[in-house]
This record gives C-alpha cells, structure tokens and sequence, in this order.
C-alpha cells in the first residue's frame, strides 16, 4: 500500500496550488482527482480573471487571500507556462444612483490597500474604454485586474508540482476513509487503497460529501451554475479591459471579459442548481446575458457567437470555509471556493501550508526544487522565422491541425505526452478546438493522432473520460 504525507482530495487549481507548494518540502504527496485529468471541474469554467481586490471588505478571509494571491501571479507566470496579462478592471456605472456603490467599491479598496484604484468620471472610463456604452456615467478602474487562461494555469502548476515529485492519481474517486494510527487509510471507488499522514479536502463541488466520508464537519456545498457565451475574435466588440457592472448581493453581475487568447468571454449567470453535474445552458440565461452585457459593450453581436457553456461554483456561505478540522484529526478543510477563488489560490497554497504545519506536519525545504517549467514553442505565438527553426527541429510543427487557432500536430503531441488523452485535455492544453469551427474541422484528425500515440481504439476515444465516448457503434 502506498503510504504518503499529505493526500490533497481533488486537483482543482486550489488543490493544484497546494501541491505545487508542498513540493518545495522534503514530503511524500499525492494529488488525488476523481476524473480523467485534472482541471475538469469548476476550474475549466470559470472568468479567468485575476480580481482587482475591492469586491470584498478586508475583514473576509477570501478579502485578504485574494490581494495576497493577485501579487503572486507575475512571478508564477514568469516560472510557469500558462498566458497572463494585467489588463486592468473597470466597474462601470449606467446611472447616477449606481455612483453611490462606485464609491463605496473605491473606499473599500482603498481601505484594502489595492494599488493605483480610481474613481473615474464619464470622460476617464471612455477614454480608458472607448467600446463602452456612451451614456456612462463614471465608474471604477483597478489597473491591477488581470486575466488568464485557467485550465493552463493548472496544467502548469501540476506539472511543475510532478515535476518536483508529487505523485498525480487520476480516477481516484474517494469512496471511504479511516483513521487507522497515525494514518488515513483512503479507498477509492475502484479499490485503490493509499495512506496518507495529513489529508487535504480540496474537492470543490464534492468537499461536503469528502468531509462526510473522514467524519469531519457537516456541511453542504450549494452548486450555484454560472452560464457564458464565447464571441470570436474577430469581434468588433473585444475591450481592451475587463468589464464590470456595479455588483448586487448576490453576484458580480455580467462581464465583458477580453480572455488572454484574444477571444471575448460574456457571462456569468448566477443561479441555483441541484445537480452537481448540471452543465446545461437554457435559452433564457443566454438571452439575458447578451441583454446586459450589450447595456455596457453595445456592439455585441449574436453573430460573433461560436459556443456557450456552463460552470458550476461551490457556494457555501459568504466567506472561504479554510482551517484545520475541529472533528477529524489531521485534517485540513478547503471549501466553498467560489469568486474570487482563481485569484486567491496561490495564497491558498501558503495558507494550507500553514496550517499544516500548525497540524504538526514538519516541514523541510527541498535544496533541488525547481520552480520552472519546460514551455512549449506554440506556432500561433511563432513569427515566419521562428516557426522555420520549430519545423527543421520538428516537422510536426508544419502540420497546422487547427486551423482557428493554429494548433500544430507537434503541440497535439506534446500535450499527449504530457498525460492528456481526451479531446478536452487537449483542448485545454493547446487551444485546439476552441475556435470558430469548435473542433469541426480539426476533431478528427486529433483522434487520428490520439489512436497513433496512445494505442487506444477509435471507440476508446473520449470527450473528458467516463461514458463520453466520440464514436460509438460498429465501423
């Protein structure tokens, strides 16, 4: 039986950021993840947004990880190979009333400490905007906003974490644990057995039923289901900022959001859900997100529409739940990480930390950690002189297998390699699929390289592992 320090339950990017930590300690640590890959969760659908830090009173934990963790991510992009750009967030106000709220955005965030933060009169935002709605009439600029693309983000920091030995158990799904000694002994559904010293729950939507299953505290994680649409880029409706509208209780509203690949991301609803695996979108969600994010960015258009998806976050009460059980022995709780749970989770990794080492875990630095990973030449970032030297030193990367968004064979490869064997990891991993033709002209050959690098069947093919086979039948 495999025998470890710390087990981390579920490799979300908070669970991603734990692991990458503890790999800079002389430790033994396994990342455990129910699906086929990681990052398949709430962090594949989410705003890839780095917060600017006034949404939140300094007072909240999720307040304080949150300015701590958007400090972090210069270095990390600097150390890891995901993109990252700090483009700035502007809150915008259609109306005078909606000034009040801007203001009290500005002095909790300047009570915050966020740095270069501005109350902005209709002239400022229209200047810092020009594709805003006209009849603005001031708002909120935090230079210090940022985005990203998010699966990256985890791909990167596992792979670095592997790197520096973590050890990664895909389709691990946590069935039982006991406490056997100083030990958890953790069964998953498939009967793999490991122990583990220290455990962290870092399962997102399922961190209550993990936390059931160690008799630690009960809870209930409400899946609260937030729905985008995806505009091409080709749209003359790309800001050059993130865009906000003034917030109500229940959410942040509607975003305008320029992703880092050069695609618009509007969205996100925030509705309740009852089912943990409920990605659908409805026609009225959508409808509603084009309404409001036209009342800030009039020229949306439907027409530059090329896919809509659904995320799920994992609402529990109005604050992070992070802190050492008070039921069940060595046993750390991350929970209810929703919004602004992408930024804070590099400050999570050194919270957790902490508090495992509060725990009792001892912890010894590792004189050969590395911080760097490899980065894969990309042929879309190559200039005609770069891609020449990439395809005399691989001709693989002559072979344009997306065409929306120049995806070469060599970086399909590169992704199978790396432990991507679906369509979605490696749509995730390269971009391939994720343009205007959403994978209708590039599917079929992905799979052809697939069944060449893998040895797997046509019909062992899938979509993100489990029952979600591409092609079915008989040839």
């Amino acid at each position: 039986m495999e025998q470890y320090d710390v087990a981390i339950i579920g490799a979300g990017v908070c669970g991603a950021n734990i692991a990458r930590k503890l790999s800079q300690y002389e430790l033994d640590v396994a990342l455990l993840e129910k699906e086929i890959d990681v990052s398949l969760g709430t962090s594949k659908a989410n705003s890839g947004i780095v917060h600017g830090g006034f949404h939140d009173h300094i007072s909240t934990l999720k307040a304080r990880l949150e300015l701590q963790g958007a400090l972090m991510f210069d270095r990390l992009h600097e150390e890891l190979d995901f993109p990252f750009e700090r483009c700035g967030i502007l809150v915008a106000a259609l109306h005078e009333d909606e000034m009040r709220a801007i203001e009290q955005l500005y002095l909790q965030g300047v009570e915050n400490g966020v740095i270069g933060i501005e109350m902005c009169s209709r002239e400022r935002m229209l200047e810092l905007e020009p594709k805003l709605n006209p009849d603005v009439v001031g708002g909120l600029y935090a230079p210090s906003g940022g985005i990203l693309e998010p699966y990256r983000f985890v791909f990167s920091l596992v792979e670095s974490a592997r790197k520096n030995g973590v050890q990664v158990k895909t389709e691990f799904e946590v069935a039982q644990a006991e406490r056997d000694g100083e030990f958890w002994q953790i069964q998953s559904k498939a009967g793999e057995t490991i122990r583990a010293r220290y455990v962290v729950n870092s399962a997102g939507l399922h961190a209550d039923t993990i936390s059931a299953a160690f008799g630690a505290e009960r809870f209930t994680i409400a899946p609260r289901k937030g729905e985008y649409y995806l505009l091409d880029r080709t749209t003359k409706a790309k800001p050059s900022r993130v865009i906000f509208p003034v917030p109500t209780e229940v959410s942040k509203g509607i975003l305008v959001i320029p992703t880092v690949e050069g695609t618009v991301l509007i969205g996100p609803t925030a509705s309740p859900a009852q089912d943990k695996e409920d990605f659908a979108t409805t026609r009225d969600q959508l409808e509603h997100i084009l309404h409001s994010a036209r009342m800030m960015v009039p020229s949306i258009s439907e027409n530059d529409v090329i896919t809509s998806f659904a995320g799920l976050r994992a609402s529990y009460g109005n604050d992070f739940y992070i802190a050492n059980s008070e039921k069940a022995p060595a046993f750390v709780q991350v929970a209810g990480i929703q919004s602004p749970g992408l930024t804070a989770s590099p400050a999570i990794g050194e919270y957790v930390k902490d508090l495992l080492k509060k725990a009792g875990l001892r912890l010894v630095e590792k004189p050969s950690w590395d911080p760097y990973v490899h980065k894969v030449p990309r042929a879309r970032d190559a200039d005609p002189y770069t891609l020449d030297t990439l395809v005399a030193q691989d001709p693989a990367y002559g072979d344009i297998v997306c065409r929306c968004e120049r995806v070469s064979e060599a970086e399909i490869v590169k992704a199978i390699r790396a432990g991507h064997t679906t369509l979605d990891g490696i749509k995730y991993y390269t971009r391939a699929q994720m343009g205007r033709c959403q994978g209708g002209f590039c599917t079929y050959k992905i799979i052809r390289i697939l069944m060449r690098e893998t040895g797997m069947s046509w019909d062992q093919i899938t979509k993100h592992g489990g029952n979600s086979a591409i092609l079915k039948g008989s040839l």
